[in-house]
């Protein structure tokens, strides 16, 4: 059986990534060594250290480049996280400086979602687990 170990999301600047994803988001930093002339760096969830992990992935490819402007252009959200109360981390983000999409709204049969701008160039989705 496979297991998902690590994701990625692709970021303009792993410095501006790690403080937004730790400092603001309130993930833990798990990894953190450098990889030719980037770094390695994974936070996951607290409480979760051996849960997934999410690699802050810098852009060194112009066709990263090319796909997350595509995603970000088009509104589509390049990644989701579950939130136990969407509204709660609307108002706790909003009040730390997070760009969000909209008020979290929610269709007919459908959990409760928000997008928000991560600041590294990608529209992210929360969505409310039931």
């Amino acid at each position: 059986m496979l297991k998902i170990a690590v994701t990625s999301i692709l970021v303009d600047d792993q410095d501006k990534a790690e403080a937004f994803y730790t400092d603001v988001l309130g993930f833990q930093k798990k990894q953190d060594f450098p990889v030719g002339g980037a770094r390695w760096l994974t936070v996951v969830t607290p409480g979760a250290e051996n849960g997934t992990e999410l690699l802050l992935e810098p852009m060194g490819y112009e066709f990263a480049r090319t796909y997350q402007k595509a995603l970000y252009d088009a509104g589509v959200p390049c990644t989701t996280f579950a939130s136990e109360d969407v509204w709660a981390d609307y108002e706790r983000m909003s009040a730390k400086g997070v760009t969000f999409r909209g008020e979290p709204s929610q269709a007919e049969g459908f959990p409760t979602t928000a997008v928000f701008e991560d600041t590294c160039g990608n529209l992210v989705q929360i969505f409310e687990e039931a």
